[in-house]
């Protein structure tokens, strides 16, 4: 490594809209491994926080270092309500992100990016890093270069392909214009579109401080992947994360033909299993994810040439968590019980990915009908109009809008609004007609269907205990 501590043994995920909060990141990295904030939202998550009051004052006391200081000055002035709001008031949203936006839509996502890590590294000199989803194009590039203004140690990115990121972060590091490949539906062979971030726009002819490049492990289900990223990316690749089909969230579909077990969940196969010899062969360190949270699989990846592993589940029901406290305490009490059940729907997400999905006799979402609105739109998928203009589209919009733009009604069966249901998970639910509020959404790996053990009667942990246990210092 270039610039920081050796290599940690613990990496915990990165969960979600906001369940990986600054404050799981900190405590983590306080205790020596790796701590990670989701980059995903975290523009909407920052202006809902704001929206709330602040509480604490967290946020604006860092807002006050970001190196732009117009930028938190008219953040606070749209946003910031001293009181929080009114009972009943719906939050101010945000405009959604399109192939190009105004300065104070790219200026607001550095800054929320730049708050997450910030706050996660405020207070000692332990390892943060941020996750942001390859999936989610369009706020990344602002995002990379909030973090990195930031400080961030790591970033890691899944959810597809992210070959380009590594030269962003060399470009971005270095103050440079970046560029990443636009993927657009329907775009002709001959015609390729982009994104960009030119930082010099935004400094206004001063100096910008001196930072440095984060490292960057990119989330791989398979060998042609990493040999592709190490061997073809468009810079410096320094590591991996092996991420098998139990991990929570999204996750890789299966390799093949499309086959389903007896519970309509994607059926995974030996194709879908990496080979650990070969990866080796890259000489590049690697941490295994999925099913790992446990002191038994951290000690099996290590004597398997592994640098450590990854666990999301056992940090994204811990006390630090950003779950909304009362779902947290919730889903465990049932875990324990052992009625929790967590399923891989093929349906779920609006992106075709499988996404595992929670339920418990104690849902408070299960059952309640939700009106289709698209208002957040991280998930939608950019396409080619018949005029040749990119327009934007999602399988969670209502029917009627999601077919007008040429998308077919069939897609839209058993679709979840992941953005705005996600959001709820975190206690940020918007305000809806009728005195509603959006239901939340809980994921999770298949280490939930254990946890129980883990516990041992108890109704809470914190990031310590899940430290402690992995490093085979408690008994439990």
């Amino acid at each position: 490594m270039s610039h920081a501590m050796a290599l940690p043994p613990i990496i915990q995920g990165g969960m979600g809209v906001g369940v990986s909060s600054w404050q799981l990141a900190k405590a983590v990295a306080q205790l020596g491994q790796l701590g990670v904030v989701s980059g995903t939202g975290a523009d909407t998550t920052l202006v809902r926080r704001l929206q709330d009051g602040d509480p604490g004052g967290h946020i604006r006391r860092v807002m006050e270092k970001f190196p732009m200081p117009q930028v938190p000055e008219a953040v606070l002035r749209k946003y910031f309500l001293a009181e929080g709001r009114s009972p009943g008031k719906p939050y101010k949203l945000l405009p959604m992100y399109r192939q190009v936006v105004g300065r104070a839509r790219q200026q607001l996502t550095m800054l929320a990016a730049f708050v997450e890590v910030s706050l996660a590294k405020e207070g000692h000199d332990g390892l943060v890093g941020m996750n942001l989803l390859t999936k989610i194009q369009l706020p990344n590039l602002p995002s990379l270069y909030g973090a990195i203004l930031a400080g961030v140690d790591y970033i890691l990115m899944g959810a597809g392909i992210p070959r380009e990121i590594p030269g962003a972060l060399d470009a971005l590091s270095d103050h440079r214009a970046a560029t990443l490949k636009f993927e657009v539906e329907g775009l002709p062979a001959d015609r390729v579109e982009h994104m960009a971030l030119d930082p010099t726009e935004y400094w206004n002819g001063s100096r910008p401080p001196e930072v440095r490049r984060p490292e960057f492990l990119p989330i791989v289900a398979s060998n042609s992947l990493a040999t592709v990223l190490a061997r073809k990316a468009t810079g410096r690749v320094n590591g991996f994360i092996v991420e098998g089909p139990t991990a929570g969230g999204h996750n890789a579909p299966p390799r093949g033909a499309p086959q389903v077990n007896q519970r309509g969940e994607p059926l995974y196969g030996d194709r879908d299993v990496v080979d650990l010899d070969k990866l080796a062969e890259l000489e590049l360190p690697f941490w295994l994810a999925g099913g790992a949270g446990n002191p038994h699989r951290l000690q099996e990846a290590l004597s398997r040439g592994a640098a450590g592993i990854q666990v999301g589940t056992l940090f994204a029901f811990c006390d630090e968590s950003g779950l909304d406290p009362d779902l947290r305490r919730s889903v465990l009490a049932s875990a324990a019980r052992g009625e929790a059940d967590v399923f891989t729907s093929g349906r779920a997400s609006p992106t075709g990915y499988p996404f595992k999905v929670v339920s418990w006799p104690l849902d408070p979402s299960a059952g309640t009908p939700r009106k289709r609105v698209c208002d957040l739109g991280y998930l939608r998928t950019a396409y080619v109009r018949d005029d040749g203009k990119i327009d934007y589209r999602c399988a969670s919009e209502p029917v009627d809008a999601f077919v007008k733009k040429g998308g077919r009604a069939e897609d839209t069966d058993g679709r979840q609004c992941l953005c705005n249901r996600l959001m709820a998970t975190i206690g940020q639910g918007q305000r809806r007609e009728g005195d509603t509020t959006e239901p939340p959404i809980v994921t999770s790996g298949d280490d939930l269907m254990s946890i129980g053990d883990f516990l041992g009667g108890r109704e809470s942990y914190s990031a310590a205990d899940v430290v402690s246990y992995l490093l085979g210092e408690t008994a439990r």
